[in-house]
């Protein structure tokens, strides 16, 4: 897997898993409901998987900067959009529009 790629995967499974998150946390606060059976309407697990995901952006951030080449701000950029959610999809397809993701060949594990 190149990190193009990989970079892609992540952006969009951390704004899914926003989605996640959200649901879940409205079925517990909102309906009150338990969906599924499960205690506490599912948040914390949404809530772990979205965590994990969030990580892993960030490490794929990271890896994108070096790989890629990418000045601080761009960085800076990347990394915020891990904040608001759905704010990481949005920003793999500019960053993919603009070419910042352009070195398709690149590996996971360059340095």
């Amino acid at each position: 897997m190149n990190t193009r790629t990989a970079f892609r995967t992540v952006a969009v499974a951390e704004a899914i898993s926003w989605a996640l998150l959200m649901s879940a946390m409205f079925c517990k606060y909102v309906t009150e409901s338990e969906p599924f059976g499960l205690r506490e309407g599912g948040v914390p697990v949404a809530g772990m998987t979205h965590g994990v995901v969030f990580l892993a952006y960030v490490g794929m951030c990271l890896v994108a900067r070096r790989s890629f080449g990418w000045s601080h701000k761009t960085t800076l950029v990347a990394l915020a959009a891990s904040i608001p959610p759905f704010f990481t999809y949005v920003f793999e397809v500019v960053a993919d529009r603009k070419g910042l993701l352009a070195q398709a060949d690149a590996p996971v594990s360059s340095r």
